[in-house]
């Protein structure tokens, strides 16, 4: 099985394996090479993880959370909040729902467990790596009724309702009310008749002018605002 480019390039997706364990962070790299992904990097502790993937810049980080040095999360934390277009996907023994929605608050784009065969975690890397948010079955519930939970919360007073903030244009607020409502990049795509690399763009455009960083942000401003019910 070889791994689909992103749309609107020819390279192969740049990847980076980060997992304390020598024996399966060689086996995750050895498999996502040969399915047809560059592995660029891959990293035994969390200080290290986030040095080297300064330096190779991935398109996508296959992250394990329990790390020495540093966890799992402030390796994602730190490295999304450098570059939002860095896609994480954690892969984790874990599948304690506490784990799961700490990493997606802190900017992972999906969430798999260790359990998963070869054909599962290749084709995670590849929708992650689009932007999809990719996430173990029962999983994905989970995480959108958190961020339904996190809208209910006070907001902070930046970027979430003043009066000059920026305003969005139809197609964006389109784009936003379909990504509140749980859609992936593909469906909305499908929906709105567009391709995957304009929604992805359209996403980046919303993040830049309201000031968030990842999907979580982007959904709690949109659940807010009632988007994810029209």
């Amino acid at each position: 099985m070889t791994a689909d480019p992103i749309e609107g390039r020819q390279d192969p997706i740049k990847v980076m394996v980060v997992d304390d364990h020598p024996m399966w962070r060689d086996a995750v790299a050895r498999d996502l090479t040969e399915s047809g992904f560059a592995v660029v990097a891959t990293a035994g502790d969390g200080e290290q993880a986030v040095r080297r993937a300064r330096a190779a810049a991935p398109d996508v980080l296959v992250l394990d959370l329990n790390l020495p040095l540093k966890p799992g999360v402030r390796v994602c934390r730190e490295l999304v909040g450098a570059d939002p277009s860095l896609r994480v996907l954690v892969l984790s023994a874990s599948g304690e729902h506490a784990d799961v929605l700490e990493a997606v608050k802190s900017g992972a784009t999906g969430y798999l467990l260790k359990s998963a065969s070869t054909g599962e975690l290749v084709d995670a890397v590849r929708r992650t790596a689009a932007g999809d948010p990719v996430f173990t079955p029962g999983l994905a519930g989970l995480v959108l009724g958190e961020y339904r939970r996190l809208a209910a919360e006070p907001a902070p007073a930046a970027g979430t309702g003043e009066p000059d903030a920026p305003r969005l244009t139809d197609r964006e607020t389109e784009v936003l009310r379909l990504v509140a409502k749980g859609l992936s990049y593909k469906q909305i795509a499908e929906r709105l008749v567009i391709s995957h690399r304009t929604v992805q763009n359209h996403v980046q455009n919303t993040l830049g002018k309201l000031q968030l960083h990842n999907r979580v942000e982007l959904v709690r401003y949109a659940i807010e605002r009632g988007l994810d019910g029209e």
